[in-house]
């Protein structure tokens, strides 16, 4: 399929910011603003508050509460003081994330206020500036499908911004031109790096031959993946005769959207966004989904309590 971002008129505030031609700039400072501003304290003193983990030093004992992990029980000081404790743990200092960010040509597309990509650029902001500070490294493994960029993996507020620049004014590939999120997931797999945390963002649209590479980073990484969809990758609108349209092969269909059809493709589109969400589950990824006609940062928000949430012990 292919479509066109919506316009510039009525924007809701929540609306990402315009992320090409001559507004790039300056709509990467507003980006960096917003994230800041509604997203800014859901990490602090956290590293792995985006994606909750226990860490592996030990903190500060508590008492137990009903639904905490028996696994982190402190015995000793139950011991002396008779009344059930479990050790808190922290996440390590110097967090290194790298991002896999699949910028294929299904990703060009848009109908309601941005085009999939600027939404995986909103997403890659958000992971930027919130998991920057305190010796905090982060790199990327940017593709196309035609051309692959390694931004190599540093600290820093101006290093968050290259990249983010380096990411917005990567090349749209041509038409025709096939993606491989498996092979830039290889890319990150090999050589090997410490442990951290990897953040794969793509639309996840096509086949699954990507478990594999991404179980392997299971294995030694935290897994976040951002899945970023628009409303036409789920269902058709009921507008009578419509071509659809692959960018990645360039091939056409003309179609007449009926009843049964728009019933058909969005059963279909279901189902693969399930298989997709298992997939990422049985990797061990946590899963975050942004709609380009939703509020991403409240989506972001949710998403970051539900984590902190289930890992306190409490209820989803």
């Amino acid at each position: 399929m292919a479509g066109g971002a919506s316009g510039a008129e009525n924007r809701p505030a929540w609306a990402p910011p315009i992320l090409r031609g001559d507004r790039l700039e300056a709509g990467l400072r507003t980006l960096e603003l917003d994230v800041r501003r509604r997203l800014d304290g859901l990490l602090q003193g956290n590293h792995l508050g985006l994606v909750p983990g226990p860490g592996s030093e030990p903190g500060e004992a508590r008492p137990y509460q009903p639904g905490d992990d028996v696994r982190r029980m402190d015995w000793a000081v139950t011991a002396r003081t008779t009344v059930p404790h479990i050790r808190e743990t922290v996440a390590d200092r110097e967090l290194e994330t790298w991002v896999a960010a699949d910028l294929s040509a299904s990703l060009d597309f848009g109908t309601a206020l941005c085009e999939k990509r600027d939404l995986a650029l909103c997403a890659v902001a958000a992971i930027a500036y919130l998991t920057g500070g305190g010796g905090n490294r982060l790199g990327a493994v940017l593709s196309n499908g035609a051309e692959t960029v390694r931004v190599p993996a540093r600290g820093g507020r101006a290093h968050a911004r290259g990249l983010l620049r380096r990411f917005a004014e990567m090349p749209r590939a041509e038409e025709g031109t096939r993606g491989d999120l498996a092979a830039i997931l290889e890319q990150l797999r090999r050589p090997p790096r410490r442990r951290g945390l990897a953040v794969v963002v793509s639309d996840f649209l096509g086949g699954l031959d990507w478990q594999r590479p991404l179980r392997g980073l299971s294995a030694r990484h935290e897994l976040m993946a951002v899945e970023v969809i628009d409303p036409r990758d789920v269902d058709l609108p009921e507008v009578g005769t419509i071509v659809l349209a692959d960018p990645e092969t360039g091939r056409q269909r003309e179609v007449h959207a009926s009843a049964l059809l728009r019933r058909e493709f969005a059963a279909a589109a279901q189902a693969h966004r399930d298989e997709v969400a298992r997939a990422l589950r049985q990797a061990g990824a946590a899963h975050l989904v942004l709609r380009t006609d939703s509020d991403w940062i409240a989506d972001t928000v949710r998403f970051v309590v539900a984590r902190k949430r289930r890992w306190s012990g409490g209820a989803a």
